[in-house]
């Protein structure tokens, strides 16, 4: 591979004797990963399903690689049903080394497509509050499908200008996640598309970016919280001297030690001008030390200088059932005659109706008006003439023993990909004895979506914009 003379003459000064076996490793294929949603599956459970074979990421627990020249997972149903995310190895390692527990406020700052959001979310457990950010709409709504169909409902999915969203949400979160946009040096093998953007826009254009976000993001961080920066780069510029300038900034941060692994290079100190020793506390991944790309992380914590001071959170949280203008409004007949067929308990207090949807919001949010976003909680579903039609994000979080009426099918089963397809499907044997109206549609116990039945026909309700097409 032809890469940039300049970016050679850089690496040769990063790793000396290693250089070569960083340029000889452009010659070994890339990896493949796919990380298992441990809201949906447990790692065990989902290894003994699994259809194809996977190897342990030996750094990720969650994590594991497959031959992605003989296998399509994104083509399996499992896939559909949100049991997997596909990313590469190394790039699981930020969201990985993030101690997200549940009941957290996460922000993900720049977090399409989804990758780490994912897996912030899942840690959650369904307990306090993801906010996934991506200043692109468009990128925000691919961002958006990746949450529901991982089944993540405490949810705001936004696509807002990082300095605006500081206003929103000052000293907010406990933990926050900046998977910044880099130069990509890291990813020059995986995509040699890289190599020409990195030609276009390089580390000094992308300092500057990186500077502004990790000091608007230190201000939506409580004091006590937990940040974690990385790259997917090897240039200092973007690393190093990026940490060292938040501590210059801001002196309340201190650089923590990550969870270690035998391949995890430290980092560069006299990379930075002036940077303290503990910048060898972050970690730098190179291609030719393990068997993913490159990748630069480093976790910070925002000392609390009012410890054992009583912090009072005064921001509102949503205490009863309102419309959009603000108004008391009793929960729809519609939707409490629907729950009845759901275990999953219905929060009449965290109900949130706006038009003809229906959403469960999360706790603690601050007033979002002037704030652009796709999403806030868990769209239930909609009140349409009188009846209430439950929504895709809804099914998602179901699971087979939530719902009277489900319909679950084997992945061998040729309706699945007929479901996923949107077709009409027969279900006599399955549903031909018991009464129709909405049915939850599962693969081997895990949801797909909604489908509505009739004398043991199911009309689809498979969300058209997810659909399989062809």
């Amino acid at each position: 591979m032809n890469l940039p003379r300049a970016f050679e003459e850089k690496m040769k000064g990063l790793l000396k004797e290693e250089f070569q076996e960083y340029i000889d490793c452009y010659e070994e294929p890339r990896y493949y990963g796919l990380r298992v949603n441990t809201g949906k599956i447990t790692v065990p459970e989902f290894q003994k399903i699994c259809p194809f074979e996977i190897r342990p990421v030996p750094w990720i627990p969650n994590g594991f690689y497959y031959d992605g020249e003989t296998v399509s997972p994104a083509k399996h149903p499992y896939y559909y049903a949100g049991l997997f995310y596909l990313q590469e190895p190394s790039a699981m390692t930020p969201a990985s080394r993030l101690p997200v527990e549940p009941g957290d406020k996460v922000l993900d700052l720049c977090a399409a497509p989804g990758g780490k959001a994912t897996e912030l979310g899942a840690k959650l457990t369904g307990e306090g509050l993801l906010v996934a950010n991506d200043i692109s709409s468009s990128r925000a709504k691919g961002l958006l499908k990746n949450i529901e169909v991982f089944g993540i409902g405490n949810v705001l999915v936004s696509c807002e200008e990082p300095g605006k969203l500081a206003g929103f949400f000052p000293e907010y979160f406990d933990k926050i996640l900046i998977d910044a946009p880099c130069s990509g040096e890291g990813m020059f093998r995986k995509d040699k598309k890289m190599v020409r953007a990195w030609e276009e826009h390089g580390p000094e254009f992308f300092s500057n970016i990186q500077r502004n976000l990790i000091c608007q993001a230190a201000g939506m961080l409580k004091p006590g919280g937990m940040l974690l920066y990385s790259t997917c780069t090897f240039d200092s510029r973007e690393n190093e001297q990026i940490i060292a300038h938040l501590l210059k900034e801001d002196p309340r941060f201190e650089i923590l030690s990550i969870e270690p692994y035998e391949g995890f290079a430290p980092g560069m100190p006299e990379q930075a001008e002036e940077g303290p020793e503990e910048l060898s506390r972050t970690v730098r991944i190179f291609p030719h030390r393990m068997k993913g790309e490159g990748h630069y992380l480093a976790l910070l914590h925002k000392r609390d200088e009012k410890a054992g001071e009583e912090l009072i959170d005064h921001a509102p949280s949503h205490t009863f059932t309102k419309t959009s203008a603000g108004r008391k409004e009793r929960v729809p007949e519609e939707l409490t005659e629907f729950w009845k067929h759901i275990s999953r308990p219905l929060r009449p207090d965290r109900l949130e109706i706006r038009g003809d949807k229906i959403y469960e919001m999360p706790e603690g949010l601050p007033d979002l008006k002037g704030l652009r976003f796709l999403r806030t909680g868990l769209l239930l579903g909609e009140l349409k003439k009188n009846r209430f039609e439950p929504s895709q994000a809804l099914a998602m979080t179901l699971g087979k023993d939530s719902c009277d009426a489900c319909i679950d099918l084997s992945c061998e089963d040729e309706r699945v990909v007929r479901y996923l397809k949107g077709e009409t499907l027969d279900v006599e044997d399955l549903a031909g004895g018991q009464a129709g109206g909405w049915y939850l549609v599962c693969v081997d116990g895990f949801p797909l979506g909604w489908g509505k039945v009739s004398r043991g026909i199911l009309k689809n309700k498979y969300l058209p914009g997810w659909r399989i097409c062809g």
